[in-house]
C-alpha cells in the first residue's frame, strides 16, 4: 500500500490529530499554536524597530560647567601617599589634593598651602608659615599639627608611601603653633622643597587619611564625588575652597586603555579632552581637525635602553659606548614616536632647570661603534636579549634599535613581556641583557647612585658628587653639581639614552584654559571652562529598570526549577545540583593553582619601579600575601561560602562589591545581546525553512555565512565608526550608569549589544534552519499536511515545537557565552563590566579579583547551561512519559 493511502482514511480533525503528535513525539499546543507562532515573527520587526528608535534619539547635551577629560590609566587607589600609580596624582593633585608648595611648569616652587617658608644657615632646619582659613573637605582644619601629621606618616616604619626614600633626610616635625611647622632635618637636603611639590608628599587630615584610598579628602578645588572603578570618577566643585573657586561644576574622568576607543570617543564627543593621549600617530590628523586643539609638550620619561651593566659584556665601558654610538636617537623618534620627543644624552629631560645638552656626545657613527667594538674584544659582535614591557613606544622603539645594532655585528633576539613578567624579571631579579623603558619620576637622577639597582652600575664618584648635591644650598653650587652628575652618567654610557616622551592633550575647541602641568605632569583644572548646552537625566527610571532585571531572572529561575522538578523529578533535580556544586569547588581549586604560579608581585605593582624593599614588604603583610598557598586557598574559600570574596589588591575595596558594580553592566548586556540574537535567529531560520531553495533562502544564508565570518570586535569598531563618529547617533563607548535614566543607559548599551548579537544570530539561525527542515520531512509533519494542514501552520503547529529542545540548549550556551566571553567587545567599547574588570585585573596582577571574578564566570557558565537543561525537561514531554513508568 502507498504512503498516500495509508494517511487518506484519517480524519483531518483535531481530535485525532492531537494522539498522532503525541506518538510522534512532538509538543502539544492547546489552543492558537499557529496564531502565536505567526505572531514569532514580529518579534524580530519589534526588536529592529526598536533599536532603530533607540540610536535615532540624540544625545543629551552636556552641562557648560561639565567637563568630561578622557585618560588612559585608571588609578589603583584615590590616596596617592600609598600608591605608586601615576594615575592617581593624575586625577586628583591638584584638584582635590594640594601640597605645601607647587611646582611650576619651569620646576620653580611656589607657594601653596604654605605662604612663605625659611631655610637655616646649615640647610638642617624648614620653616613652613602656613595659609590660615583652609580647610579639609570634611571641614576639618588644615593646621600645623595636619602637616606633622602628613610628613611622619610618610616616613614611619610602615609606610608604604612610594616616594619614601625621598624623606630620609627628614627627622622630626615640631609644631610651635597652628600656623607654623618646623621641619628638622638629620642632614642637609637641598632637593626637600622640590620633592614636597610631588603627589605623594600632598597633605593629609589626620580624621579621614584611612579612608583616602576610597574616599579622598582634600584641600583642593574639587571634592570626591563618585567612581565607577572601570569607568569614571567624578569631582564636583568644592564651595568652600579657600582660593578662586573652580568655573567647572563637575569634572569627569572616563578611563579609556585602548588607543583605538581614545580617538573613536574624542571624535564621537563622548569626551571633551584627552590627557596624555597615547597614541601619537593620531596627532597630526587631530591637529588638521578643526574641532580639536592639540598641546604638545615634554614630560619627565626618560626613556633609556636600559644595560645591565654587571653582567658582560656590558660590564665593558667600551661595548656601552659601542652600542651609543650605533643608535641613531632621531631614527627612534621618527619611526617610534612619529617624530615628536627630544633626544636626550643622559639621564635629564631638557626642560629641567640645570639641564646640559650632551645629545653630541654620542653622535650616530657606525664606523666608531665598530672600531669599539673591535677593541673591547668582539670584532664579530654578539648576540644578546632586548627584553621589552607591554607598551607601545617600547615596542616600536625595540625594533628599530634592534634593526640599527645589527648594522654593526650586535644580533638583537627580542623579547616582548606583560609588565608584571617585565617587573619580576627585569626590575626586580635583574635578569636581562638590555631593556627600553621611560622612567616617569622628576628629578629621578639619585637612582644611578642606589645600590643594587637593576642597572647594576656602581660609580664611588657619582655616589659622591649626590651627596654633596644634597647638602648644596646655594643656587649656583647646585647647577654645577647637576652637570657634573649629567656628564658623569653620559661619560660612564650607563645606558644608552634615546629621548624625552612627550605628551599630547587633546581637547575640543570650546575648551579653556586646560593647563597640562610639568615637570610632575599634572592638569590644573582650576580655571577650565567649556561651552555646551544642558541636559537632565532620571536616574530613579533607570534604578528601578535594573531592580526589574534582576525580579525578572529570579522569577525565571524559580519557573525553570519548578518546571523541571514537575517534570522530571526531584532525582534529576538534586542531580544537577550536586553536580553544580562539584564543578564550582573543581574550578575553584584549579583557578587558585593557576593564579598562584603565575609571574609577578602585586605589591611591587602597585609600589611601583622605585619602591623600597622594607615598603613592599609592609605591603605584601597588608595584603595577606604571606603564608603558604594551601592556608591561603583555604581561608579563601571559606571566604567564598560566607560571601566574601576578599578585598582587592588594587582598589581596596570587597572584590563583591565590584562584582556587584559590574554585574549591572555584563548582565543586562549578555541579556539584550540574547534577546537580540534569538529574535533576529528565529527571523533567519523560520523564513528560510518556509521559503528554502528560493532567493530568500539562498540571501539569508549567506547574510549568516558572514555573521559567522566576521569577529564581534571588528564588528564593534565598525558599528562606532558608523554610528558614533559619522551618524552621533550614539556615544562610542563608556556606560552612563542606570541612575542616569533607563534610555540613556540602554542606548549604551545597544551597540555593543549588537556587536555580540549579530554572529551568535547567524550561528542560531543556521541550527534552526537545518533543524525545521528536518523536522517539516518527519512522517507526522507529511501526515498534517496531508489532512490538509497548511505549511505555514505545520511549521509553527507541529515543526518549530519539536525543535526547540535543542535550540534552548544551543541558547543557554550562548546566553553563558555573552555573559562570560565578551572581554574584547567591553574593552572596544569601554564598558565597565565583569569582562574588563578582569582583564584590567590580570594586568594590575590583583590576584584575589581574578580568582573571584573567573569563578564568578565559571559559575554563570555552569548555571546558564543548568537552566538550560531544565527549561528542556520542562518543554520535553518524553520526562513525563518516564516518571509515569
Amino acid at each position: 500500500m502507498s504512503q498516500a493511502h495509508a494517511v487518506i482514511p484519517v480524519r483531518a480533525d483535531r481530535t485525532r490529530s492531537a494522539p498522532l503528535s503525541r506518538r510522534a513525539g512532538c509538543l502539544r499546543q492547546p489552543f492558537g499554536a499557529a496564531r502565536i507562532g505567526s505572531r514569532l515573527l514580529r518579534i524580530p520587526l519589534f526588536i529592529a524597530g526598536f533599536l532603530v528608535a533607540l540610536l535615532a534619539l540624540a544625545d543629551g547635551a552636556r552641562a557648560a560647567d561639565q567637563l568630561i577629560i578622557g585618560s588612559q590609566l585608571e588609578p589603583t587607589g584615590l590616596d596617592p601617599t600609598i600608591t605608586a600609580s601615576s594615575a592617581t596624582a593624575q586625577v586628583l593633585f591638584p584638584a582635590v589634593y594640594e601640597g605645601l608648595v607647587r611646582l611650576e611648569a619651569d620646576g620653580v616652587v611656589k607657594p601653596l598651602l604654605a605662604t612663605s617658608w625659611d631655610v637655616s644657615p646649615d640647610g638642617k632646619t624648614y620653616t613652613f608659615h602656613l595659609r590660615q582659613g583652609v580647610r579639609f573637605h570634611d571641614g576639618a582644619p588644615f593646621n600645623a599639627e595636619a602637616v606633622r601629621f602628613s610628613l611622619e606618616r610618610i616616613i614611619a616604619a610602615d609606610s608604604i608611601n612610594p616616594q619614601k626614600t625621598e624623606l630620609t633626610a627628614l627627622d622630626h616635625v615640631e609644631t610651635p603653633d597652628a600656623e607654623t611647622a618646623i621641619l628638622r632635618l638629620n642632614r642637609p637636603y637641598s632637593r626637600l622643597l622640590q620633592v614636597l611639590g610631588w603627589g605623594p608628599m600632598v597633605m593629609m587630615s589626620p580624621a579621614s587619611a584611612a579612608g583616602n584610598a576610597l574616599a579622598p579628602v582634600g584641600t583642593g578645588p574639587f571634592r570626591f564625588f563618585d567612581w565607577k572603578r572601570g569607568d569614571s570618577i567624578v569631582l564636583v566643585r568644592n564651595p568652600t575652597y579657600w582660593g578662586r573657586p573652580a568655573r567647572l561644576e563637575r569634572a569627569v574622568y572616563k578611563f579609556i586603555a585602548d588607543p583605538n576607543a581614545a580617538l573613536a570617543a574624542l571624535k564621537a564627543g563622548d569626551v571633551n579632552a584627552f590627557d596624555a593621549y597615547p597614541a601619537p600617530e593620531n596627532i597630526a590628523a587631530l591637529q588638521a581637525d578643526p574641532r580639536f586643539k592639540v598641546d604638545t609638550g615634554l614630560s619627565q620619561a626618560k626613556t633609556i635602553m636600559a644595560l645591565n651593566n654587571a653582567r658582560p659584556p656590558f660590564d665593558n665601558l667600551q661595548v656601552r659606548q659601542a652600542l651609543s654610538y650605533a643608535v641613531d636617537r632621531r631614527a627612534v623618534i621618527d619611526g617610534a614616536m612619529f617624530g615628536y620627543g627630544e633626544p636626550i644624552g643622559s639621564h635629564f629631560p631638557p626642560q629641567e632647570p640645570g639641564y646640559v645638552d650632551l645629545t653630541g656626545r654620542y653622535p650616530h657613527d657606525p664606523a666608531k661603534a665598530r672600531a669599539l667594538l673591535a677593541s673591547a674584544g668582539y670584532p664579530h659582535g654578539f648576540t644578546v636579549s632586548l627584553k621589552l614591557p607591554p607598551l607601545p613606544y617600547a615596542r616600536r622603539s625595540g625594533e628599530i634599535v634592534a634593526a640599527q645594532l645589527a648594522e654593526v655585528g650586535v644580533h638583537v633576539d627580542l623579547i616582548n613581556l606583560e609588565w608584571m613578567s617585565w617587573l619580576e624579571q627585569v626590575y626586580i631579579h635583574h635578569d636581562f641583557d638590555m631593556s627600553i623603558v621611560a622612567h616617569i619620576e622628576p628629578m629621578d637622577y639619585n637612582i644611578y647612585g642606589r645600590d643594587n639597582y637593576y642597572f647594576g652600575y656602581n660609580s664611588p664618584d657619582l655616589q659622591s658628587l649626590l651627596h654633596r648635591l644634597d647638602a648644596a644650598t646655594e643656587a649656583d653650587d647646585r647647577r654645577s653639581l647637576l652637570k657634573d652628575i649629567q656628564i658623569k652618567i653620559a661619560e660612564d654610557a650607563v645606558n644608552v639614552f634615546l629621548f624625552d616622551l612627550p605628551v599630547f592633550v587633546v581637547r575640543d575647541a570650546r575648551v579653556s584654559a586646560l593647563s597640562h602641568l610639568t615637570p610632575v605632569q599634572l592638569v590644573d583644572l582650576a580655571g577650565t571652562s567649556i561651552e555646551a548646552g544642558d541636559g537632565t537625566a532620571d536616574g530613579a527610571t533607570g534604578n528601578a529598570a535594573w531592580r526589574g532585571v534582576l525580579a525578572c531572572i529570579s522569577v525565571l529561575a524559580i519557573a525553570l526549577l519548578s518546571g523541571a522538578l514537575w517534570r522530571a523529578g526531584p532525582t534529576y533535580l538534586l542531580g544537577r545540583l550536586g553536580l553544580l556544586a562539584v564543578v564550582l569547588v573543581a574550578a575553584s581549586l584549579l583557578i587558585f593553582v593557576v593564579l598562584q604560579i603565575a609571574p609577578g608581585d602585586p605589591a611591587r605593582y602597585m609600589l611601583g619601579m622605585d619602591a623600597m624593599p622594607d615598603s613592599v614588604a609592609a605591603l605584601r603583610h597588608r595584603m595577606g600575601l604571606e603564608g603558604g598557598a594551601v592556608p591561603r586557598y583555604l581561608r579563601w574559600l571559606g571566604g567564598l561560602l560566607r560571601g566574601d570574596f576578599g578585598v582587592s589588591y588594587t582598589y581596596g575595596v570587597p572584590v563583591a562589591d565590584l562584582i556587584g558594580e559590574r554585574l549591572r553592566v555584563s548582565l543586562p548586556l549578555a541579556i539584550y545581546a540574547l534577546l537580540l540574537s534569538s529574535g533576529l535567529a528565529f527571523l533567519i531560520g523560520l523564513y528560510s525553512a518556509l521559503r528554502r531553495g528560493s532567493w530568500i533562502d539562498g540571501t539569508l544564508s549567506a547574510v549568516s555565512q558572514l555573521g559567522l565570518a566576521i569577529p564581534e570586535f571588528w564588528l564593534g569598531l565598525v558599528l562606532v565608526l558608523v554610528f558614533a563618529q559619522h551618524l552621533h547617533w550614539t556615544s562610542a563607548g563608556g556606560f552612563p550608569g542606570w541612575q542616569g535614566g533607563f534610555l540613556p543607559a540602554v542606548r549604551g548599551l545597544t551597540l555593543p549589544a549588537i556587536a555580540l548579537a549579530l554572529p551568535q544570530a547567524a550561528i542560531l539561525g543556521r541550527v534552526l534552519r537545518g533543524e525545521l527542515i528536518d523536522a517539516l520531512g518527519e512522517d507526522y509533519v507529511r501526515a498534517a499536511r496531508a489532512k490538509g494542514m497548511s505549511e505555514r501552520r505545520a511549521l509553527f503547529r507541529h515543526a518549530l515545537p519539536n525543535v526547540l529542545v535543542p535550540v534552548f540548549t544551543l541558547l543557554g550556551m550562548q546566553a553563558a557565552f555573552l555573559l562570560a566571553g565578551s572581554i574584547i567587545v567591553e574593552n572596544v567599547f569601554s564598558l565597565p563590566g565583569l569582562g574588563r574588570l578582569v582583564f584590567q585585573a590580570v594586568t594590575q596582577r590583583d590576584l584575589i579579583v581574578v580568582q573571584a571574578v573567573v569563578l564568578v564566570l565559571v559559575a554563570a557558565v555552569v548555571s546558564v547551561t543548568a537552566l538550560a537543561d531544565l527549561a528542556c525537561a520542562t518543554l520535553d514531554p518524553r520526562w513525563r512519559g518516564r516518571r509515569e513508568r
